[in-house]
This record gives C-alpha cells, sequence and structure tokens, in this order.
C-alpha cells in the first residue's frame, strides 16, 4: 500500500559535482547520479527520485548543470519542467539549495523543503520514510532538522554532528549542540567511542522560510542575490540575465552559511537514521556496498566478461572485453572507452588528485 504524500512538503535533490574520485567513469558530461553504481538497474538519480516520491509525490525539485538537462529529463519521466532549476556553473550548496528554497517558498509560502543528495545509497526505504516524516514534524516546530547517521567506523571522510538532549514531544529527535568538519583519525577514534556523535549526511528539513532567514543574517549580499534571482525566475524563467547573476553567486557549502550558525542559535535538531546509509564517494566504498562487506570477493559492474583467480576488490567496466585478474587483493580496475583506472582500495581517496593534475596539465578531453 502507497502511503499519501505529506502535506505542504517538497522535496529537493542537488545533483552536481562531477564525482572526481570516481574518474574515469563519472566525468563532467556524466557525473556519478547519472550510473548505476550499486546494480539495482537504475541510476542513482533514479533510486533518489523512487525513495522521496511516497513523501512528496511529483513534488520533487531538481538542480542540477545545464549540460545535464537532457539526462536528467530522460531519466526522471515524471519531473515537471517548472522543478527543474538548471546551473549555468556550479556554485556549491547554498546557492542550489538557498535558490530552491527561495522558488518554493515563493509559489508555496510556508513550504517544508528536504534535500537529499543525489548519490546516497539507502536500502531501507521504510526506515527512510519513518526518520523524514519525523523530521518534516519538528521542523514544522520552527527548526532546522537533519539526519545523523550512527558512524560504523572511525571516519575521517564525514563531518560530525555533536547531540544533545531529547527534544520534547518527538520520538526521537535531538538537539544538535555543533556540527564538526572532518576530523583527523584521533579525532574521529574519539568521536566513534561516544554516542552524541553522528555523521553529517547533508540531509536538511526545514521551513524554507526559515532557511533563508538565517542566511540573510550570515550572507546577507548572496542572500539577496538569491531572492532577487528567485524573483526574476518566477516572471521569466532561467533566461541570459538570471545566468549571469548567478554566476556571480558567492560560492560556500550551506553547512557553513546556515547549519552550523543555525546551530548556535539552538535552531537545529537531528533525528537519528534507523536506515543503513551508504556514500559511494569512491570506488573503494563502491567495493564495500557490492560484496557487503565481505573480504575475497571481486564485484564486478558493467559488460565485462571476467576470469578471477584469488582476486578481490571491484572492476567497473563500459567495455565487454574479457578482464583477467590473478592474485590481485583489493585492486580496483574502472575500464572505459578512453581510459583505464587501475589502483588499489587503499588509495583510492588519491584519484581525486589525479583528476586534479590531468586538469592542471590541459587533458579536458578526458574529464
Amino acid at each position: 500500500m502507497q502511503m499519501a504524500k505529506v502535506s505542504n512538503f517538497h522535496a529537493i535533490i542537488p545533483a552536481g559535482g562531477i564525482g572526481s574520485r570516481l574518474w574515469p567513469l563519472s566525468r563532467a558530461s556524466a557525473p556519478k547520479f547519472l550510473h548505476d553504481l550499486t546494480g539495482s538497474g537504475q541510476t542513482l538519480l533514479q533510486d533518489t527520485w523512487d525513495r522521496l516520491s511516497p513523501l512528496a509525490g511529483e513534488d520533487v525539485m531538481v538542480v542540477t548543470g545545464a549540460d545535464h538537462a537532457s539526462a536528467v529529463a530522460d531519466q526522471l519521466e515524471q519531473l515537471r519542467p517548472e522543478n527543474l532549476i538548471l546551473e549555468p556553473s556550479p556554485r556549491d550548496s547554498t546557492a542550489a539549495i538557498g535558490l530552491a528554497a527561495a522558488v518554493l517558498e515563493h509559489r508555496n509560502p510556508g513550504v517544508i523543503i528536504g534535500s537529499f543528495a543525489a548519490d546516497h545509497v539507502i536500502h531501507e526505504t521504510q526506515g527512510f520514510e519513518v526518520a523524514v516524516m519525523e523530521a518534516i514534524e519538528v521542523a514544522r516546530s520552527g527548526r532546522i532538522v537533519t539526519i545523523g547517521v550512527s558512524p560504523t567506523e572511525a571516519s575521517t571522510a564525514f563531518g560530525y554532528i555533536r547531540t544533545a538532549k531529547p527534544i520534547s514531544g518527538f520520538d526521537s529527535a535531538l538537539d544538535v549542540v555543533e556540527f564538526v568538519e572532518k576530523p583527523s583519525i584521533a579525532k574521529a577514534k574519539k568521536y566513534f567511542s561516544k554516542k552524541d556523535y553522528l555523521w553529517n549526511a547533508g540531509m536538511f528539513i526545514a521551513p524554507a522560510k526559515l532557511i533563508l532567514e538565517v542566511l540573510a543574517e550570515t550572507e546577507p549580499a548572496l542572500a539577496s542575490e538569491i531572492q532577487d534571482l528567485a524573483q526574476q525566475i518566477a516572471k521569466n524563467g532561467f533566461d541570459k540575465a538570471s545566468a549571469q547573476r548567478w554566476n556571480g553567486l558567492k560560492k560556500i557549502a550551506i553547512d557553513y552559511s546556515v547549519a552550523e550558525p543555525a546551530a548556535k542559535k539552538d535552531l537545529v535538531a537531528c533525528v537519528p537514521a534507523s536506515f543503513e546509509w551508504h556514500d559511494v564517494g569512491d570506488f573503494a566504498s563502491i567495493a564495500e556496498l557490492q560484496s557487503q562487506g565481505k573480504s575475497g570477493n571481486l564485484a564486478v559492474l558493467g559488460q565485462a566478461k571476467v576470469l578471477s583467480d584469488s582476486s578481490s576488490g571491484i572492476l567497473v567496466s563500459e567495455n565487454d572485453k574479457l578482464v583477467a585478474l590473478i592474485g590481485v587483493e583489493d585492486i580496483i580496475v574502472v575500464d572505459t572507452p578512453d581510459a583505464l583506472l587501475v589502483t588499489t582500495k587503499q588509495h583510492a581517496q588519491k584519484v581525486k588528485g589525479l583528476v586534479d593534475s590531468l586538469r592542471a596539465t590541459g587533458r579536458d578531453e578526458v574529464l
């Protein structure tokens, strides 16, 4: 039985970035959210839409690069044209989420919005829905709410949320004391040993008006530009004049512009996730996801014919050639028509540095 759409709730999917740690599969022209990286038969973007539609129906807005307009429209047939915002250039999460919030508040004053990245993997949809529904109710009380994920290891790859006392009247919501940026391994181990630190999964649910009010206090010039852009888009769509204004917006993450300062004013709450969450940030994380944490397995995504003997890790292929792997452990092989990557899970995070080097040396044809 399909649940009814949540009243006065609109979801936002910021679908940006090129996923440089997933090169050469993820490119500027085809970033990671447009790929099937889980073997589900759907892309990460499609999985995100399916996860949100029981809560928001067709009230889902996608904010993505202008170059991806056709691909996004093809993958999301139910996406209404007025709910697609195309960024002429990347301006970070404050601009993307702030503009979406301003447009939606202009259309429907008092709307509750929820921002959910296009590149996360969540299989337990029922637990996700329960957490988001509670977050929406907490947001209606005048809070910015984030979904906190219980750490499974002392990771330095994620920011953390320090929580405090329970909020009266709700099942699991907690006060948020502060947001902590990606820590050193020593601090990560300390956080992991305590129950009041949760991973920041970048999911925010709040009254659109409150997001914009906090932004107006912390970044008044940026907030003013975003409001003006929203008015302009409401009248003329995202025209040439809008694009010029967009390209001049300050680049800043919403964690810095809204979440952290709001937490200092006791305006932020957290609903702990009761579901398993994965951030497919690099090929090592995909390998773990595919092998379900078991060692000694070789995960395969794509079309390759594979012969494997005493090998583990992941092979991602866009070709149907035969690939033979013998006696290699935790290997990562990514084979595309114009580039081949071979590394190990231990060095998966270094792929971003390789991409930076390619960009610096003018090898844009493979980016």
